[in-house]
């Protein structure tokens, strides 16, 4: 009977026990690139980490505790495996780990207090989180153009995750797994530049006889110019020769005009008789 007793009380304790390891994790959320955008809505604190960072182990039993507290604090704890989630590093550019964010109404603003449960659990009762300066908002996560660095970094990733799969399944040397992807590089921006050339031509298509008519024009323009040059040229010249010859013709006029004259105006003199 004792010993039944002793077993009954070891399932209860054990069972305890699990239910608030479990109700521990659940408090946690996981987030990854499917899922993220919750976060922007409400009040939340992310921590982004790796499996095989040394500072992030030493913060894991901390954050866990933290995240029992969420209930009573009123916001929503989350952690992000920068391994498997890259386009999330990108997207919140994170250079150091780990890294914690506050969000709250799509607001971001990085941690860089002490982490602890204490501080994380001042961090929000006293609203400390409001001196701390917001991230801009062409820098923010759920702006386009970090949309677009995830995508790179995505890429990245795929890219790295190619080059192991090169080398530890084909057994390719490290120069032959570059070589590949100098290749495929090449060939890949010469496929883009010819796409890109044929869409051009197919939204703005060359447009040669209406650019050789202009031409023709311009030079029958230069032509037509040219001959009214020279027929005003000759219309100057035949009116100065007219002009010259009406000058000569005056010129006798004048001068009969002035002889008479000068005559009447000459004093008529008179000898004297001795």
């Amino acid at each position: 009977m004792a010993c039944g007793k002793v077993t009954f009380s070891t399932i209860f304790v054990l069972l305890s026990i699990t239910l608030i390891a479990t109700g521990q994790k659940s408090s946690l959320i996981i987030l990854d690139e499917n899922n993220w955008t919750q976060i922007l809505e409400g009040e939340w604190m992310v921590e982004f980490y790796a499996p095989w960072c040394p500072a992030c182990k030493g913060l894991e039993p901390v954050w866990k505790e933290f995240s029992t507290w969420a209930d009573d604090l009123e916001i929503k704890v989350a952690q992000v495996d920068v391994t498997t989630s890259p386009g999330l590093s990108g997207r919140f550019m994170v250079t150091a780990l780990p890294t914690i964010f506050h969000v709250i109404n799509g607001q971001f603003r990085q941690y860089k207090a002490t982490r602890d449960k204490d501080s994380f659990i001042s961090f929000i009762e006293d609203k400390k989180w409001q001196i701390v300066e917001p991230i801009s908002s062409w820098k923010s996560p759920a702006s386009f153009q970090m949309s677009v660095v995830s995508y790179f970094f995505r890429l990245s990733q795929i890219l790295r995750h190619i080059h192991n799969q090169l080398m530890e399944d084909f057994g390719l040397p490290t120069w032959g797994s570059y070589l590949i992807f100098a290749i495929a590089t090449i060939i890949l921006g010469a496929l883009l530049g010819l796409i890109l050339v044929c869409c051009i031509d197919l939204i703005y298509p060359p447009k040669y006889s209406s650019v050789k008519k202009s031409d023709d024009k311009a030079k029958q323009e230069k032509r037509t110019d040219k001959h009214s040059g020279d027929e005003l040229a000759d219309e100057d010249i035949k009116d100065d020769l007219i002009d010259l010859q009406d000058d000569q013709k005056s010129e006798p006029e004048n001068k009969d005009d002035e002889a008479p004259r000068s005559n009447t105006s000459s004093p008529t003199i008179k000898k004297r008789k001795p």
